[in-house]
């Protein structure tokens, strides 16, 4: 009877001590729940998440959502301004293959042997692509028709610069994008910090003049409007595109035009690339030679000595996006006008 007594309390004690415990873990939890309701943050931290939905581009160019793994380990690159941007967020060491490239800021990605060459930015090697794994896949507009391929490899973040948003602006939100990928949004501001002013004091230089903006290729000059390449000089920095033709597409390769054209336009300043020179054409003419034919030469722009070789043509042609290309861009408009306007004010 003692005995059967002690079984009874003992085991009323557990029950106690039991419903004790239970109180405690729903107090304790209550106590989660209310402080998260009160400072209205999640009630997980940023290294739980698996994914995060971004704005990117699909196969048409156009805006979509698209989920990607968030942090991701293994980074495929096929476009040099989201490289350009990933370096500058320092997450270099992420990059498992990289299309090959000439730019001497982006080199140590061409070099290193542990990255695996995936092609060009305009000729993929799907396979490449493949074996290396990749937890997502950066490509620019010339890879666009390739995009549900590569897809059907990891999600593809297809970014772009955006002639009306402005190259500052696309470089900002295409930084923006790619760092909240990986919990770096407050890095972005400090990457962007100085060029506003930059462009404020070129837009100063610029203002009442008059340029054409060209590319030549293979012989020949063509005009670049403000839809699509060097748009910077008259979209942001405001010289007066006196070549522009509101009926002509000019977003790719600009619009051929003859030197009477330009003799005709007689402008202020005519900026040039070299898009031979920017994309390794052998035994192509240099731009200068093109140029500086008669009909030029009686311009108002080449008598003034305003006739501006961009000093960085590859930088223009095929990086047009990222954060040191911006800076390589801004400084070879700056080295033409700011400098030499300085230095006539002496």
């Amino acid at each position: 009877m003692k005995k059967r007594f002690l079984t009874v309390i003992l085991s009323a004690a557990m029950m106690a001590a039991s419903a004790a415990a239970g109180a405690v873990a729903v107090s304790a939890s209550d106590e989660v729940t209310a402080e998260t309701a009160d400072t209205g943050e999640d009630s997980y931290s940023e290294e739980s998440k698996s994914t995060v939905v971004i704005t990117s581009l699909d196969a048409n160019g156009e805006e979509t959502e698209l989920e990607v793994p968030y942090d991701p380990q293994r980074i495929a690159i096929l476009d040099m301004a989201c490289l350009d941007i990933l370096d500058n967020l320092g997450l270099g060491d992420r990059v498992v293959g990289s299309a090959s490239t000439s730019l001497d800021y982006l080199q140590d990605y061409a070099e290193d042997e542990n990255i695996v060459n995936l092609g060009t930015i305009k000729e993929a090697d799907l396979e490449a692509v493949m074996e290396c794994e990749p937890d997502v896949i950066f490509i620019g507009g010339r890879l666009s028709s390739v995009y549900d391929q590569l897809s059907e490899i990891a999600p593809v973040v297809y970014l772009s610069t955006d002639t009306e948003l402005g190259v500052v602006e696309s470089v900002r939100k295409n930084a923006d994008t790619i760092a909240s990928m990986f919990g770096r949004e407050s890095e972005v501001e400090a990457l962007m910090a100085d060029f506003d002013g930059r462009i404020q004091e070129l837009s100063a230089f610029a203002k009442g003049r008059t340029a054409i903006v060209g590319m030549c290729t293979s012989g020949s000059f063509n005009v670049l409007g403000t839809d699509g390449r060097c748009s910077l000089i008259s979209n942001e920095i405001g010289f007066e595109n006196v070549g522009v033709d509101a009926d002509v597409d000019t977003s790719t390769h600009g619009n051929e035009a003859s030197f009477e054209f330009i003799v005709e336009k007689n402008p202020e300043y005519i900026f040039v690339m070299d898009r031979d020179a920017a994309i390794g054409t052998d035994g192509a003419q240099l731009a200068q030679e093109i140029m500086e034919n008669e009909l030029v030469m009686d311009t108002d722009a080449y008598k003034n000595g305003n006739v501006v070789y961009l000093e960085h043509p590859a930088v223009w042609y095929t990086a047009e996006g990222g954060v040191t290309a911006l800076d390589i861009m801004l400084q070879d408009l700056e080295g033409s006008l700011i400098t030499e306007s300085s230095e006539a004010a002496a």
